[in-house]
């Protein structure tokens, strides 16, 4: 048999010993408050205690404590119950105030209890997260006058959310601002694909996408984008994520369709971390040259379900390294091929062919006669109309090349000497467009031609044709009446 309590002694022993924080308060003096708003026609008492803060402090002010227990007096880091409620103004503050609200509107309401999450203060200043009850005890309904008040610590618990949601902040903020374009990507579909086909018996990756090309585009359309970041914005000239991946098909095209038959072939050899150099396109249609980074994150190798992408924008450097190659094969005054494009061209053409190989030497003439009365600016001003001349009349697989100061070779392999021919009669009419194009400055040509069937005679050819062009100069300087020892003296 279970006795009964014998006396108050008992409660005030479990009051007092309870593991939570208690306190019996008398909120008699606010019930007076409210009935007098009332009285004067109150009647939102949230829109009420928000005109005012005066009014808040009023309410808190009506609220006496009886009696804490021990628990309370750890807590608050207080001595005695007079310590504490001497010191209330240090407990109720700052955030409270922004909770209060919500717990007196419930008692305005006609609620005999109330819960809420509020922030208080212990006396040694430490923040405390706690979870507020309170009720009216029960006989004291008309009045108010006795109500018990639980806090319950959770500070702990809070204080590992905000760290895990400033972790989480943290982890939001470097991917958003990097200074690299980041993708978070789900390639679950494509694995799935990838293992259909090898559940067929597939082995030879490669020919089975050269037997099914369509298998790569299908691939690429199972590719579900989850996240981008800011600078991935910035890059494809995008002004919101929605209008990028909206638009992915715009950015995935052309060249991509070759890069990522080579990226599932990786992923089909089981390479979970690649690195290549692709192209992708802005949605403005520029081409962006990138170098990507593609993992799935360890997490998700069974599935691939997380899979994240770094693009590095090197448009930049591909333009300067194309530049590069270009001066290494062109003349920048002429922008025709220079001297060594010509030589190793030449040297490819011995070996190879196609024959018949066809040369014209060019040379300008009177440069030097230019440059010595207009001044070197207006020679090359002639120069440059020679590349344009040339530009225009010579057509590929044919080479025109700047070989010297005024010196110019034309290649033509798989041409015989009629072919040449007809590609001399086209720079003259070029020429003589030119001319009418320019005409304070008549631009003169002499050319050469030769042919030869075989490696074994281009060095003559080259000769030959050398030596038809001066011939060709020397006319034009008997003509002109310019003095002959201005004209090199050919070798030979």
């Amino acid at each position: 048999m279970v006795s009964s309590l014998s006396s108050g002694a008992d409660y005030e022993h479990m009051f007092e010993l309870a593991p939570v924080s208690l306190w019996l308060e008398d909120f008699s003096a606010l019930k007076q408050l409210f009935d007098g708003w009332r009285a004067e026609g109150v009647t939102d008492i949230r829109a009420h205690l928000a005109q005012d803060r005066v009014r808040l402090r009023q309410c808190s002010a009506a609220l006496r404590v009886l009696q804490v227990n021990r628990r309370t007096l750890e807590l608050f880091a207080a001595d005695s119950l007079e310590h504490l409620v001497a010191n209330l103004d240090k407990v109720f503050r700052d955030d409270r105030h922004d909770t209060a609200s919500h717990e007196l509107a419930q008692l305005w309401d006609g609620q005999l209890e109330f819960a809420n999450q509020t922030v208080n203060y212990a006396l040694d200043g430490r923040r405390l997260d706690v979870q507020v009850r309170a009720r009216i005890l029960p006989g004291h309904e008309h009045d108010w006058s006795r109500v018990l008040v639980s806090l319950e610590d959770n500070t702990a618990q809070f204080n590992d959310a905000r760290r895990i949601q400033r972790s989480e902040q943290y982890a939001r903020d470097l991917f958003e601002h990097s200074p690299v374009s980041l993708w978070v990507e789900d390639f679950s579909a494509v694995k799935n694909l990838l293992d259909g086909v090898r559940a067929q018996g597939i082995g030879d990756f490669k020919t089975f996408l050269k037997v099914h090309p369509d298998f790569v585009g299908r691939c690429m359309q199972e590719i579900r984008v989850i996240d981008v970041n800011q600078q991935t914005l910035r890059m494809f000239g995008a002004s919101s994520k929605e209008m990028l991946l909206n638009n992915i098909g715009r950015v995935f095209r052309g060249e991509m369709h070759e890069s990522f038959a080579e990226q599932l072939q990786d992923l089909w050899d089981g390479k979970t971390f690649q690195q290549r150099e692709v192209t992708n396109y802005s949605l403005s249609g520029d081409a962006v040259n990138i170098h990507m980074q593609f993992a799935v994150l360890d997490s998700h190798r069974h599935d691939w379900g997380l899979v994240l992408l770094s693009l590095v924008d090197i448009t930049a450097r591909k333009k300067a390294e194309a530049y590069l190659e270009y001066l290494g094969k062109h003349d920048v005054l002429t922008q025709l091929r220079n001297r060594a494009f010509y030589a190793e061209e030449l040297n490819r053409l011995t070996r190879k062919g196609p024959w018949p190989l066809s040369v014209i030497a060019i040379d300008l003439n009177g440069l030097k006669a230019v440059n010595d009365e207009q001044g070197h600016a207006a020679g090359d001003s002639m120069l440059r109309r020679v590349g344009e001349v040339l530009a225009k009349a010579v057509d590929a697989p044919a080479c025109a090349a700047r070989i010297g100061g005024d010196e110019f070779t034309v290649l033509l392999p798989g041409t015989d000497e009629r072919g040449a021919l007809a590609l001399q009669e086209r720079i003259i009419s070029m020429l003589e467009l030119n001319n009418q194009f320019y005409p304070g400055q008549h631009l003169s040509l002499a050319m050469g031609i030769a042919s030869c069937q075989s490696g074994d005679g281009v060095e003559a050819a080259i000769n030959r044709a050398d030596q038809a062009m001066y011939a060709e100069k020397n006319r034009y300087y008997q003509q002109s009446g310019h003095d002959r020892r201005q004209l090199p003296t050919f070798p030979g």
